[in-house]
């Protein structure tokens, strides 16, 4: 087994270091984050950073890079106070993976990769319509990062569409159902297949 000190790290190519410190965290969510502005112009982001924060009230984060690099859709959620959250199966996998080109202001990563929008009433943020689990969130708080200058994005849970099989008696979503798929670093994915489930554990 090899170690590596930051100080030897540090001395890497920069891409050669992103890929390793993003792929070192391990498998994680990935998701689109659909927003819109206050004209309506919609906007598309893949997110590999949300994350749950609590239940009661449902609240979901997730990390916004720096704003001179991803300034879209914390924009849009800062203007609106709404976005929704939409779960990715292997068949748009491209296609999402294409919404993190820097398309300019404006225009629509619906429309440039070829995904629809889903409307729901009260809810102005564009949902994914080909995810099987996809919810709405309306803002509650934005903490800045100083080390960073990212932004953790704190919404609560205000809606929410799945598809009826994936629903567990007790609440649990069984999500390798629906296809639901990971991913590590920033251009890697992976499909999902249930291990098992355990019982809570007690001491």
């Amino acid at each position: 087994m090899k170690a590596f000190a930051f100080r030897e790290i540090n001395t890497w190519e920069r891409f050669y270091r992103a890929n390793f410190i993003n792929s070192l965290t391990g498998f994680k969510s990935v998701s689109l984050i659909g927003t819109a502005d206050l004209s309506g112009n919609t906007n598309l982001a893949v997110f590999s950073s949300v994350v749950h924060i609590g239940s009661d009230p449902p609240l979901i984060g997730f990390i916004n890079r720096p704003k001179k690099a991803a300034p879209h859709t914390i924009a849009n959620i800062e203007a609106t106070g709404q976005y929704t959250i939409n779960h990715i199966k292997p068949q748009f996998a491209r296609q999402a993976h294409q919404t993190s080109a820097k398309y300019p202001v404006g225009v629509s990563e619906f429309e440039q990769v070829g995904l629809a929008m889903e409307f729901v009433e009260n809810v102005t943020a564009p949902f994914v319509k080909e995810s099987s689990v996809k919810y709405a969130l309306s803002l509650q708080q934005i903490i800045p990062i100083t080390l960073n200058e990212t932004f953790l994005v704190i919404g609560k849970v205000e809606v929410v569409m799945i598809e009826d099989h994936i629903l567990n008696a007790d609440g649990f979503l069984e999500l390798d159902k629906c296809e639901t798929i990971c991913s590590n670093g920033i251009d890697s994915y992976y499909a999902t297949q249930h291990l098992l489930r355990l019982p809570y554990a007690k001491p």
